[in-house]
């Protein structure tokens, strides 16, 4: 590899690695955002509040991801016909601002619209950039590269953890501001990367050379109706639609919802843990008034508290909120150490045994470990090890994606047919979030009912197995033309 090669890996994969983090800040941030946008009346209960909440950020999860289905097959399109660098210019830059407006939201709707429109400028990115690295690396490079491309998206993940864990402890401290805007805020640096990309990062000669077949006849560039037409490039993105559908579904609407789990199962134990620590500096009178919810013959309406208990009240409110942000964050960084390996081993076992029987086993594995961390995780313990695992098995299948979808279409369609299968799935996955509430009223009223609904949802990973036998073996084969 020569140097512009690292230099097309590195753009490519900041591109994507700062695409992962503006999705996983969206993931960890969005508790915290529905809980100051989704507004109730006054004396609403409990239970109404919560579930009110779970909608909004149900839905705004669900237009999001619905945003970046379209762009991906709109920018996917365009890569093809525009160009890898141009497109990816754009998509970056696309992402970036609206990430940052995100931080200005005042509603749930509002809120959505500018995931809806950052979800454009993701959906985009991933095509584009593997395309351009698939054409860019010699052959035999070319399936580690893809996979390191994906690995170092874990990067960005744990970046954003990070970041929320940073913005929990000064939270706690005090914080004056929404750390949730922040997050979103923080987002919007990867514009940045917007001014090496336009300077610096050329087309491939492959995609430059597609434009007139052997006889120099000009050919359709990024189009749906090419694709389709073919009978082999519609088999190609019929079949791999299913397959990226079943990790897709099943990370979104599974994967990335053990954060929210995480958090609901510690809640009690976290608000009893600050409890104490502010019962042993201000005593317990002060306390049973500002968080009365632990006293026995607590008073049925509430109490008109003195400007200092309010007070009080808005500081243990934010160490608790604060506190509760640290799990989240040590699932999401757990998670994302295990993927970083699972993403990379994933390119060196498919280069080894091949492409099919490597999903095989990464589509069975993701389904076990995540039925397990559903069911099972409950302790401290186990998020430094269910976590891991689940997060080497399920996101070793994107990695998977980024290798097997540019291998299975020609230069002319490469974009566009990867861009089909990765996110067309995504549609799919948008309604992932609104079956989870077909699912939690479905098992309404029993113990542990949102364990049931990720646990049943896992059966995702399995439709993946179907499509395989029906599927080429690339390992070892030259890029289609």
């Amino acid at each position: 590899m020569t140097r512009y090669h690292w230099f097309v890996l590195l753009v490519a994969a900041l591109g994507w690695l700062f695409d992962c983090l503006d999705q996983q800040l969206f993931i960890l941030a969005r508790p915290a955002a529905m809980k100051e946008l989704v507004v109730l009346p006054e004396g609403a209960d409990a239970a109404a509040i919560k579930a009110a909440r779970d909608f909004g950020g149900n839905i705004s999860t669900s237009i999001f991801i619905a945003g970046w289905a379209t762009g991906g097959l709109f920018f996917g399109m365009l890569g093809d016909r525009w160009g890898r660098a141009k497109t990816m210019l754009v998509t970056i830059l696309l992402y970036s601002l609206f990430t940052g407006l995100s931080a200005l939201a005042v509603g749930v709707w509002d809120f959505a619209f500018y995931r809806f429109l950052t979800g454009l400028g993701v959906g985009g990115e991933f095509a584009v950039g593997v395309a351009l690295v698939a054409e860019v690396m010699p052959s035999n490079a070319r399936p580690y590269t893809l996979g390191l491309l994906q690995a170092l998206s874990a990067v960005g993940n744990v970046s954003a953890a990070l970041i929320n864990l940073s913005l929990g402890l000064a939270e706690e401290q005090g914080l004056p501001y929404s750390p949730w805007r922040i997050m979103f805020l923080i987002g919007a640096i990867p514009a940045l990367l917007a001014i090496v990309v336009r300077r610096y990062l050329k087309e491939p000669e492959q995609w430059k050379s597609a434009s007139h077949d052997s006889e120099g006849k000009k050919v359709e560039l990024g189009s749906y109706r090419a694709l389709f037409q073919d009978a082999k490039w519609r088999k190609h993105a019929l079949l791999g639609l299913v397959l990226g559908c079943s990790g897709v579904v099943g990370l979104w609407s599974v994967g990335f919802y053990t954060t929210d789990l995480i958090r609901e199962v510690q809640a009690a134990d976290v608000r009893k843990a600050v409890r104490d620590e502010f019962v042993a500096i201000h005593g317990d009178e002060k306390m049973n008034l500002v968080d009365p919810a632990p006293v026995k013959d607590a008073p049925a309406t509430p109490i008109e508290l003195s400007s200092e208990l309010v007070e009080l009240k808005s500081k243990f409110e934010s160490a608790v909120s604060g506190r509760q942000n640290r799990w989240p964050s040590y699932v999401s960084i757990m998670l994302n150490i295990g993927a970083f390996f699972g993403m990379f081993g994933f390119g060196a076992l498919s280069q080894k045994i091949g492409r099919k029987p490597t999903f095989a086993l990464a589509l069975t594995a993701a389904f076990i470990s995540t039925v397990t961390v559903c069911l099972f995780l409950r302790e401290f313990w186990q998020i430094f090890v269910f976590v891991p695992i689940m997060g080497f098995c399920q996101l070793s299948l994107f990695a998977g994606y980024a290798i097997y979808f540019p291998e299975l279409f020609p230069t002319r369609l490469r974009s566009t047919g990867t861009s089909f299968c990765y996110n067309v799935g995504r549609f799919v996955a948008a309604l992932g979030p609104l079956g989870r509430v077909y699912l939690d009223m479905m098992y309404q009223g029993q113990a542990d009912a949102s364990r049931y609904t990720g646990a049943t949802m896992c059966f995702v990973f399995l439709i993946g197995l179907v499509v395989l036998p029906f599927l080429p073996e690339t390992k070892g084969k030259p890029l289609p033309e």
